[in-house]
C-alpha cells in the first residue's frame, strides 16, 4: 500500500493560503449580517422539528404495532402508511431486516446504510417510544381471544364477582380485555367493608371468573403450560406445570382452569407453589406466548420516518426560519455572488470530487498537489483500512457468537440439571463440565486464528485419538439438548478405532453436527451417531435440505430457512468451520439430505497405524545414517510430522 508523502507544501500551492485570501472578504461580511439572526432562528427551529419529528415517528410507530398485532401479514396496510404519510409530510417505509421494502409510501433512495426509526414488531414492543410496561402488545390476542359465545357466560359470572364484592364492602367495574375476556376491577373501599383486602377476600369472589376459561382460551394455555416447561426445564414435572388466564405458571397436582362445561374443582393458585424465580418464569412464559402469537401477527419490520424524496431521517427547518434567514443574507449574498463563483469553482472543484467519491465509496481522485491531494490519498488508504477491520470484525463476532454457544449451553444444561437433583454432584460431572470449560478455552484462544486459517496457516495437533471416547464425551455434552428438545439421541461405535486427531478440534467438529441436528429434528425424533473405523457419521430424522440447497450447505452465513433467526437458526458458521477442520485433518465431510426423510453427515478421516508411524520413525533415521556415512550435510527431504508434532494447514 503506498504511503501518504508528509512533505511541506510550497506556499504557493497550499490550500490554506488560497482558502484564507479569498474567505476573509466574504467572511467578514457575511458572518457579521447572519451569525445573530441564524443562531437564534435556527435553534428555535431545531428544537421545534425535533420534537414534532418524535412525535411523528411515536404516532406512525403505535398506529403499525396495532395494525401489526391483528393482522398476519402487512399486505393490507398500504391506505394507512400512505394517509399516515400524506398528513406528516414525510416519507414512510417498511423494510425487512435485510432491507426489502414491504411498503413505502413514496419512491425515493435506498436506505441501506440509513439507521431505522424503530423496528415494528407487536411481540417485541419498544417500551421508549410507547411508554408502556407490556413487551408483548395487548392486542395481539391470537389463541386466546374469546370467541362470541362464550363471553355471554363469561360477563354473568364477572358481574356475579362484582355482587360478591359490592356486598363484602368494595366497589369496582368490570372491564373487558382486547381478548373479550372480563375481568373486575375494584376502585374503592367502602367503610363499613367486612375485612381487608387481601388474596383469599379476593379469590372468594373472583376464583369463579379467573378460573373459568372458554375451550379455546383453555387449549391455548395447554400450549403455552407445555412451552414454558420445556423452557423451564422441568422434566417429569412438566405435566404439574399450571398456567392461569392471567399467564402466572404455578406447580400443583389440581387444575386451576375449567369450562363451563366441565364439573371439576379447581385449587385457587395461592394454595400451588410457584413454578419458580418471577423473573426466570416470566421470561419463559413470553417466550411462549411469542412462540404462539408468531402465526398471528404480522413479521418484523424496520420503520423508516425520512424526509419525502431522500433517505435521511435528518430534520429540516420550516418554511418561515428559511425565509426570515434567507430575507436577510440575500443582500450580502449578491454582493459577494461573483466572487465566490469565480473563486470558489476553482477551490471547490477538488473538494466536491472528493465528497462525492466518500459518497459513493469510490477511490478519491489524486489530481492536485495541495493539501487537498494528500487528503485524497490519505481518505483511499483509510477507506482500504477500514474496510478490511470491518470485515475482520464482522467475521469474529459472528464466530464467537456461534462457537461459544454450544459449550456454554452445555455447561448450563448440566449445573441446571444438578440444581434440580436431576444429575448427581460427583466427579464425573465435575470432570464433564471441567472438559466444556477446557474446550471453551480452546475455542476462544482458536478464534484469532480464523483469519489465518483462510490463509492455510492454522496449526493443529495431531496425536493419536482414541475415536470411542471423543464420541462418547460429544454425546453425553449433548443428551441436555437433546432432552429438552425431546430428540433421542445414540451412539454406536464398532471396535475401538484409532485416528490422527487434534481432540478438541475434532469434538468442535462433532458437536457442531450434533447440535445442528437437533435444532433440525422435531421432537419425537431421533440422531444417531455411528463410528466405524475412521468414518463417522451423524443421521437425523429431522427436516432434511432440498437438492438445491445441498451445495450451499457448508457455506459461510448460509441458512436453508433465511427467515430463523439467530438465535434459533444458529449464525451458519457451524458447518463451514466443521468443514475446514475436517479438511485441516486430512479427511472429507459429505453430506445426503432429502426433504422431509433427514440428513447424513459422513467424515472419513485418515486413520493411525501404530506400526506403520514406528516403521517411518526408525526408516528416517536409517535415511539419517545413510547420509551422513556417504558425507551428504544438506537438508533432508519432506519427513511425515511425528504424532503429538504440530502440523500446519
Amino acid at each position: 500500500m503506498p504511503s501518504v508523502s508528509a512533505g511541506r507544501v510550497p506556499l504557493r500551492h497550499s490550500l490554506v493560503t488560497r482558502l484564507l485570501v479569498s474567505s476573509v472578504v466574504i467572511a467578514l461580511a457575511a458572518i457579521s449580517a447572519t451569525a445573530w439572526l441564524a443562531a437564534t432562528t435556527t435553534t428555535r427551529a431545531i428544537n421545534y422539528e425535533q420534537g414534532g419529528a418524535a412525535a411523528d415517528q411515536r404516532a406512525v410507530y403505535e398506529a403499525l404495532v396495532g395494525y401489526a398485532a391483528t393482522h398476519h401479514d402487512w399486505s393490507g396496510a398500504a391506505a394507512m402508511v400512505h394517509s399516515r404519510a400524506a398528513k406528516l409530510g414525510r416519507r414512510i417505509t417498511l423494510t425487512t431486516d435485510d432491507h426489502k421494502i414491504i411498503l413505502d409510501s413514496q419512491a425515493g433512495p435506498a436506505l441501506r446504510n440509513t439507521r431505522p426509526s424503530a423496528v415494528v414488531d407487536p411481540l417485541h414492543v419498544d417500551l421508549d417510544l410507547t411508554g408502556g410496561t407490556e413487551h408483548i402488545d395487548e392486542r395481539a390476542t391470537g389463541p386466546y381471544t374469546v370467541p362470541a359465545e362464550d363471553r355471554y357466560v363469561l360477563s354473568e359470572v364477572a358481574r356475579n364477582a362484582l355482587t360478591c364484592f359490592n356486598k363484602m364492602g368494595y366497589d369496582g367495574v368490570v372491564e373487558t380485555s382486547k381478548t373479550g375476556r372480563p375481568s373486575v376491577v375494584l376502585t374503592t373501599v367502602r367503610a363499613e367493608a367486612e375485612r381487608p383486602l387481601t388474596r383469599s377476600v379476593t379469590e372468594s369472589c373472583g376464583l369463579e371468573l379467573d378460573s373459568l376459561v372458554s375451550p379455546a382460551e383453555k387449549k391455548a394455555l395447554q400450549t403455552l403450560s407445555t412451552l414454558t416447561a420445556s423452557c423451564l426445564g422441568l422434566g417429569d414435572r412438566s405435566s404439574q406445570l399450571r398456567m392461569t388466564p392471567t399467564f402466572e405458571a404455578y406447580l400443583g397436582e389440581s387444575a386451576v382452569v375449567r369450562t363451563a362445561h366441565e364439573k371439576i374443582k379447581v385449587t385457587p393458585p395461592s394454595l400451588l407453589k410457584p413454578a419458580g424465580p418471577v423473573g426466570v418464569v416470566q421470561g419463559c412464559v413470553e417466550a411462549g406466548r411469542r412462540t404462539q402469537l408468531r402465526p398471528y401477527v404480522a413479521p418484523r419490520a424496520l420503520l423508516f420516518v425520512t424526509a419525502p424524496g431522500t433517505g435521511r431521517t435528518t430534520l429540516s427547518l420550516s418554511g418561515g426560519s428559511i425565509g426570515r434567514i434567507v430575507a436577510v443574507t440575500g443582500a450580502v449574498l449578491l454582493a459577494t455572488v461573483a466572487a465566490t463563483v469565480l473563486i470558489g469553482r476553482r477551490l471547490v472543484r477538488p473538494l466536491r470530487n472528493l465528497a462525492e467519491a466518500a459518497e459513493l465509496h469510490t477511490p478519491a481522485p489524486v489530481s492536485t498537489r495541495d493539501e487537498i491531494g494528500r487528503l485524497a490519498r490519505a481518505l483511499n488508504d483509510s477507506a482500504k483500512r477500514r474496510e478490511r477491520a470491518e470485515a475482520q470484525r464482522r467475521t469474529m463476532v459472528n464466530d464467537v457468537a456461534h462457537e461459544l454457544r454450544t459449550p456454554l449451553s452445555n455447561i448450563r444444561t448440566w449445573l441446571e440439571a444438578a440444581q434440580d437433583d436431576l444429575a448427581p454432584t460427583d466427579a464425573q460431572l465435575l470432570a464433564l463440565l471441567h472438559e466444556e470449560a477446557l474446550l471453551l478455552q480452546h475455542i476462544i484462544d482458536d478464534l484469532g486464528d480464523l483469519a489465518a486459517a483462510d490463509a492455510g496457516i492454522l496449526r493443529i495437533d495431531l496425536r493419536p485419538t482414541d475415536l470411542r471416547d471423543v464420541l462418547t464425551h460429544v454425546v453425553d455434552s449433548h443428551r441436555g439438548n437433546a432432552f429438552a428438545a425431546g430428540v433421542r439421541l445414540e451412539l454406536t461405535v464398532a471396535g475401538d478405532p484409532v485416528v490422527r486427531a487434534d481432540q478438541a478440534r475434532l469434538r468442535q467438529v462433532i458437536g457442531n453436527l450434533i447440535s445442528n441436528a437437533i435444532r433440525h429434528t422435531p421432537p419425537g425424533g431421533s440422531v444417531t451417531v455411528d463410528a466405524n473405523g475412521p468414518t463417522i457419521s451423524v443421521r437425523d430424522t429431522g427436516t432434511g435440505i432440498g437438492p438445491t440447497d445441498l451445495p450451499k450447505i457448508f457455506d459461510r452465513f448460509w441458512r436453508a430457512d433465511e427467515s430463523r433467526s439467530r438465535v434459533t437458526g444458529g449464525s451458519g458458521l457451524g458447518l463451514a468451520i466443521a468443514r475446514h477442520l475436517t479438511e485441516a485433518h486430512g479427511g472429507t465431510i459429505e453430506v445426503e439430505s432429502e426433504p422431509g426423510r433427514g440428513t447424513l453427515f459422513t467424515i472419513r478421516l485418515p486413520g493411525f497405524d501404530a506400526r506403520t508411524s514406528a516403521d517411518r520413525a526408525h526408516g528416517g533415521l536409517v535415511e539419517r545414517g545413510q547420509r551422513l556415512a556417504s558425507g551428504q550435510t544438506g537438508p533432508p527431504g519432506p519427513t511425515e510430522v511425528e504424532p503429538g508434532g504440530q502440523s500446519p494447514v
